[in-house]
């Protein structure tokens, strides 16, 4: 009988030291998934940030092209009529 009862210490610590194990890496995903989360939180931000400049440089570059073209409205057919010719050369040699 002190078999019995020395293999079931033997199992109750193995059990401890499991339980122990798996809580010490519950701890650690824990950890890890709020960093990441975070990260993450912070990244969602910074392209958010870039989209805004983005765009405001898309309306700045639009608004300096509408105003030369309504100060230059000549140069400005004449401009687009060159760009496309020679996007339509560029594009019968392939």
């Amino acid at each position: 009988m002190a078999m019995k009862e020395s293999g079931h210490e033997t199992i109750d610590q193995v059990a401890s030291k499991a339980h122990e194990a798996v809580d010490r890496a519950a701890d650690t995903a824990g950890k890890a998934e709020e960093y990441t989360r975070e990260q993450a939180s912070r990244a969602e931000e910074r392209v958010r940030e870039v989209a805004v400049h983005g765009r405001q440089r898309a309306d700045d570059v639009l608004e300096r092209v509408s105003t030369h073209v309504r100060e230059n409205p000549l140069m400005s057919i004449g401009m687009a009529f060159v760009a496309g010719a020679l996007y339509s050369s560029l594009r019968r040699r392939r």
